[in-house]
């Protein structure tokens, strides 16, 4: 911990950009970093999706498998720190990367989800926004007997799982049920495009923030580095906590290469509680 990051974020107005680091002492694991490594099979691309029948058959066989383990992830030390501050009124806004909903788990308000939700479900024909839980409930009875079972299998952060082909072809898919058009998670598929209000959301944010801080993020796509960058643009102090190097370091002012949940926890430890804690 150092003395620069505590003072930077004890003059308050701090914007937080959170990546899949934030995320893996949950036990989801990232892309890029360690777990990531470990990853198999590419991620499902938007115009894949919408291209093949089959290749939706084996998103939706794979994350029925997968998603079951985000949504039973428990948030961590970070997430809750996160809250922490943000209840002592030293965090403005949080904007995430992540798809997990961890961060509202812990308690935060206000968090700009940058890629969608996994706890939501989208109709590309009438755009109509239903549960997880419910498709879930609508797969399993389309999909009597079919294993669930994680049993080991490797989860990979956008919550499906590698399945062998002949479980996957006996995985039958569900359409809208108000429409019958195509359904897909309420998130941003690799190929697809962040809403623009959701991007100007964001950027209004990062204008008014007196520091951005940068946590478990490697900044490798685009769609998060911007962020950095109209920051830096505006002189707007960066500080950086990530395990291992990012796009955005020489733009920070302050790095730190550390665990996100030990260190998060000491940076609340070393900030003086407000009068009504």
């Amino acid at each position: 911990m150092t003395r620069e990051l505590v003072d930077l974020v004890a003059g308050g107005g701090v914007v937080v950009l959170s990546g899949a680091g934030l995320s893996t002492e949950s036990g989801i694991p990232d892309y890029r970093g360690e777990s990531g490594r470990r990853r198999r099979g590419e991620p499902m691309t938007y115009q894949a999706f919408v291209q093949s029948a089959a290749n939706r058959r084996r998103y939706w066989a794979r994350s029925h498998v997968g998603w079951r383990h985000v949504a039973h992830a428990r948030y961590n030390s970070g997430h809750r720190s996160v809250a922490e501050l943000q209840a002592r009124g030293l965090v403005e806004g949080i904007i995430t990367q992540n798809v997990d909903g961890l961060h509202q788990a812990a308690g935060a308000t206000d968090v700009i989800e940058l890629h969608g939700s996994l706890h939501q479900v989208v109709c590309l024909g009438c755009g109509e926004r239903s549960t997880r839980e419910v498709l879930d409930e609508r797969l399993r009875g389309a999909n009597p007997g079919w294993d669930t079972a994680v049993n080991g299998l490797t989860v990979n952060p956008d919550g499906d799982v590698a399945l062998a082909d002949e479980a996957v072809e006996a995985f039958a898919v569900v359409d809208c049920a108000g429409c019958g058009g195509l359904l897909k998670p309420d998130v941003v598929f690799f190929g697809e495009n962040v809403p623009r209000p959701r991007v100007e959301d964001c950027f209004a944010l990062t204008d008014r923030a007196k520091v951005l801080l940068v946590l478990g993020s490697s900044l490798t796509v685009l769609s998060g580095y911007r962020f950095v960058r109209r920051a830096a643009a505006q002189a707007t102090p960066i500080a950086i906590i990530n395990q291992g190097p990012t796009r955005g370091d020489r733009e920070a002012l302050v790095t730190l290469d550390a665990p996100l949940g030990l260190t998060l926890s000491a940076l609340v430890s070393a900030l003086e509680p407000s009068p009504h804690h």
